[in-house]
C-alpha cells in the first residue's frame, strides 16, 4: 500500500513532501541501530526516496525498496536510474501479505506503513520478520502509534478518525499491541524514539 503524494516532477518520478522532511530524522535513528554494513529490507516504499536518500548516506547497506503499487514501483525504479548508489537495488514487488523474498536481512524497514494498513499487515509483517531476520536484526517501525490506550497528542486522534473514515481497517494503533505481536515470533521491543510531528521511531530486535 502506498502513501506517496502522487504530484511529481516527471510521470513517474514521484515525490513525497512527508519524506523529505522525515528523511533525516529517520536516518539518524537508523544509523545508531543498525551496523555499518547490512542488508535491508524496506516494504511500502513508496515514492522511493527514502531508499535512495539511505543507501546514498550509507554505502555499506544494500537497500532492497518493495511496494504493491505500480506507479510507486515505476518511481522507485526512476529515483534509482537518474541518482540511485550502487548499494540501492531494483525494487520488487512485495505484499507483506503475500510471498516474501528467500533472503536473511540484518534489517527490515517499513515507514507510515502499520496505520494505513489492515491489521493482518502488521501480524503478517511482523511473523515474516521473525523468520527473515538474522538473529540480532532489527524490524523498525515508523509512524504515529497510540501508547497506553491513549493517543499522544490532539491531532493523532484526528488523523486517526480520518485514516477510519477512509477505510475502517485503517487506524493508529496501539503500541503494546504491535509489541505483544512480535513477541511470538522471537522479537522483543528494544526502544522507542519520539520523532517530529507525534511520530515514533519503533525498534523490535530479533532475538
Amino acid at each position: 500500500m502506498s502513501r506517496t503524494d502522487h504530484r511529481g516532477t516527471s510521470p513517474t518520478r514521484l515525490k513525497s513532501p512527508a519524506a523529505a522532511r522525515n528523511r533525516e530524522p529517520i536516518l539518524a535513528v537508523l544509523e545508531e541501530v543498525l551496523p555499518m554494513r547490512a542488508r535491508v529490507l524496506e516494504l511500502a516504499s513508496g515514492s522511493g526516496e527514502h531508499g535512495l536518500h539511505f543507501a546514498s548516506a550509507m554505502p555499506g547497506w544494500q537497500w532492497q525498496p518493495s511496494d504493491v503499487d505500480a506507479h510507486s514501483l515505476a518511481s522507485i525504479e526512476a529515483w534509482r536510474e537518474t541518482s540511485g548508489p550502487d548499494n540501492l537495488l531494483a525494487p520488487i514487488r512485495l505484499d507483506a501479505t503475500g510471498a516474501w523474498p528467500d533472503e536473511t536481512y540484518e534489517a527490515i524497514v517499513a515507514i507510515n506503513l502499520v496505520h494505513i494498513s489492515p491489521w493482518e499487515v502488521t501480524e503478517a509483517l511482523v511473523a515474516r520478520a521473525g523468520e527473515r531476520l538474522s538473529v540480532g536484526g532489527a524490524l523498525y517501525l515508523y509512524g504515529p502509534y497510540r501508547r497506553d490506550g491513549r493517543h499522544t497528542a490532539p491531532s493523532n486522534a484526528a488523523f486517526d478518525e480520518d485514516l477510519r473514515r477512509r477505510d475502517a481497517r485503517w487506524g493508529i494503533r496501539d503500541l503494546e499491541a504491535v509489541v505483544e505481536a512480535a513477541r511470538p515470533h522471537g522479537m522483543s521491543l528494544e526502544t522507542v524514539v519520539e520523532m517530529p510531528a507525534n511520530n515514533l521511531s519503533v525498534v523490535l530486535r530479533r532475538r
